[in-house]
Order: structure tokens, then C-alpha cells, then sequence
């Protein structure tokens, strides 16, 4: 249970802060954060969850994480699931809370910072683009995490790596699809947009996964000793 609530506190923290940014920060008028604020907004989330829960539960914040992660033989197949369930509530706790203050100031959420393609992606990018995106883009945040986490990787320093890895990822792909590698973070959006974000989350949810899965497999060879 305790590895569970640390992974709905990750994803509440996740989200919240890094689509917070997105929506109140990011285009904030003369002092707005821009997408390099944003970037570095996702990436801080994971590297003070990695420091402060990480200890608990791994810190994986991500249903894709949590699935790479057992592709690569690093958790126990029975963990799967009530991480993923953990990590989605969290996502739609911490979307719930920004929905809140969002709208205090009688804002509309127009799109609340949901993934998506072809006219939803911020560039106009068609859904191929976003299948190679956020591919490419899961399996090497995979690499970075399960890199950094290995027994041989320096200690202390992998919640720096992976925080950064996730803050390059974003400064890629945002202009793409506004960057998912984590279906939670997407459905947590996607609930509260609805109609165009709902029928486009499919993307969000098989393409990371996939991506994730095959960066196990191909790091457990990687680092293997045999």
C-alpha cells in the first residue's frame, strides 16, 4: 500500500506540476515560461519525486515506466497493476486540482494541455509523426531510466538523469503532440477535455507502452553478462 499511495502522490505531482505550468505559466503574459519552462516544469517533477519517494516505490509515475521496467526484469509482474491503477488516479487527482484553479479566474480549459495530433498537435503534426514521436521518444526515456538505475550506473545520480532525460524529451516533442510518454498524464487530460482528446488517446496509451516495452527487452540485452 505504501508503494502504491507513493506512486498516486508521483503522478498528482506530475501532473499538477508539469501541465500546471502548461496552463497557467507557459504563456503568461510579458513573463510566461515558454516550452523551455515547461520542459524543465516535467522534468523537475520527476527528479524531486525521484529523491523524495523514490526510496518507496521506485518513483516510476508512468504505466509505460512501470511496464519497461518489468520488460527489463526489474519488478515482480504482481506490482503491474496496482502501480498503473495508482499512477492513473493520481494523474486524474492532480488534473482534477489544476481543473480547479484553472477556472478560478473564470478561464475556459480549452484544450487543459491534452496530447494530441493532427489539428490538436501544437505544430499541425499528422498522427504518423506522432506514432514515431512518442515511440522513439518512450523507448529512450526507458534506456535513460533503466540505464541510470543499474547496479553498475553511478549511485545517487539517476533521479538528475532521468529528470533531464524527461526535460529533452519535452523540449523535442511538445511542439509535436504535446509531449505524452506516460498514458496516465494523457488520460488524466484527456477525462476533462473529452470529444476530440478522448477518441486521440489511443495514441497516447499503445504507442509509450510499446515503445517502453521494447527498450526492456533491448536494455535487459544490453546489460546482460552472458
Amino acid at each position: 500500500m505504501k508503494k502504491n499511495v507513493a506512486e498516486f502522490l508521483g503522478t498528482f505531482w506530475l501532473v499538477l506540476g508539469g501541465c500546471g505550468s502548461a496552463m497557467l505559466a507557459a504563456g503568461f503574459p510579458d513573463v510566461g515560461i515558454g516550452l523551455v519552462g515547461v520542459s524543465f516544469a516535467f522534468g523537475l517533477t520527476v527528479l524531486t519525486i525521484a529523491y523524495s519517494l523514490g526510496h518507496i516505490s521506485g518513483a516510476h509515475l508512468n504505466p509505460a515506466v512501470t511496464i519497461g521496467l518489468w520488460m527489463g526484469g526489474r519488478i515482480d509482474v504482481k506490482d503491474i497493476l496496482p502501480y498503473i491503477v495508482s499512477q492513473v488516479l493520481g494523474g486524474i487527482a492532480g488534473a482534477g486540482v489544476l481543473y480547479m484553479i484553472v477556472t478560478g479566474n473564470g478561464s475556459e480549459i480549452g484544450s487543459f494541455a491534452a496530447n494530441g495530433y493532427g489539428e490538436h498537435s501544437p505544430g499541425g503534426y499528422g498522427m504518423n509523426a506522432a506514432i514515431i514521436t512518442e515511440f522513439v521518444m518512450t523507448f529512450m526515456f526507458l534506456i535513460i531510466i533503466l540505464g541510470a538505475t543499474h547496479k553498475k550506473a553511478s549511485a545517487g545520480f539517476a533521479g538528475i538523469a532521468i529528470g533531464l532525460g524527461l526535460t529533452l524529451i519535452h523540449l523535442i516533442s511538445i511542439p509535436v503532440t504535446n509531449t505524452s510518454v506516460n498514458p496516465a498524464r494523457s488520460i488524466s487530460q484527456a477525462l476533462f477535455v473529452g470529444d476530440w482528446a478522448l477518441s486521440q488517446l489511443w495514441l497516447f496509451i499503445v504507442i509509450p507502452i510499446a515503445g517502453a516495452a521494447l527498450a526492456g527487452i533491448v536494455y535487459k540485452y544490453l546489460s546482460s553478462e552472458d
